[in-house]
């Protein structure tokens, strides 16, 4: 496993691990909506550690604009460095090419011991798109979904998806859970640092500073 080129002495902390929560994203930025997803998965499935694993290329977002990668990291160790059960992975940040969710979750599949379980945390919005994710059986087969909603979201469009175009049972393998905090978005802050509208208190103070010290997100609409 060591001679993966992205294995890093972070992911020398899961090698015990039984349980772990896979949250990925752009994190362009990341935000408290993406922290308090994390831990109310983290309590309510029992996991040793969540690994926050910001994309390099996401392939859904090709054509636009986003944040360096290395900017995009340092803002997801500051707003998670405080937590001792989460982790922040450089695996498709030094993976060339497009970022697909399958080739994360096997490099983790093989870093831990075999048995262990790994969830993979996203949004019900990302789950509507499923269908069109790379080697999705594959993903189906190691791992067990967690569909992060907001509070009165209609689930409805997405068991419709999963039962009619996945196989039968892996709608079992999608666990909805409500965070009032996804209300909270990375599109609405751009927006407001760019209108000049404070964003105090949507996202960890140090990333706050961050973005206003560099300058970020000042040229988008």
């Amino acid at each position: 496993m060591c001679e993966d080129p992205a294995f890093s002495h972070e992911e020398l902390h899961l090698s015990k691990a039984k349980r772990i929560g896979l949250m990925g994203g752009t994190f362009d930025p990341i935000h408290q909506g993406h922290l308090v997803t994390a831990e109310a998965v983290r309590s309510r499935f029992d996991l040793d550690k969540v690994v926050f694993v910001p994309s390099g290329q996401p392939p859904h977002k090709a054509g636009q604009i986003i944040t360096g990668k290395e900017k995009r990291f340092l803002m997801t160790e500051l707003a998670t460095v405080t937590n001792p059960y989460f982790e922040v992975s450089r695996v498709e940040m030094d993976r060339p090419g497009a970022s697909y969710a399958i080739d994360t979750v096997l490099y983790f599949r093989r870093l831990l011991e075999p048995g262990s379980e790994i969830y993979f945390i996203t949004g019900a919005d990302a789950i509507l798109e499923i269908i069109t994710w790379k080697d999705v059986d594959r993903l189906f087969e190691n791992c067990t979904f967690i569909a992060a909603t907001r509070p009165g979201y209609d689930l409805s469009a997405m068991e419709r998806i999963v039962r009619q175009q996945l196989k039968p049972g892996y709608l079992q393998k999608i666990i909805p859970i409500e965070v009032t905090a996804m209300a909270i978005s990375s599109t609405d802050i751009r927006r407001r640092v760019a209108e000049g509208r404070t964003i105090k208190y949507l996202l960890p103070e140090p990333v706050e500073y961050y973005i206003n010290k560099n300058d970020l997100y000042l040229d988008q609409t």
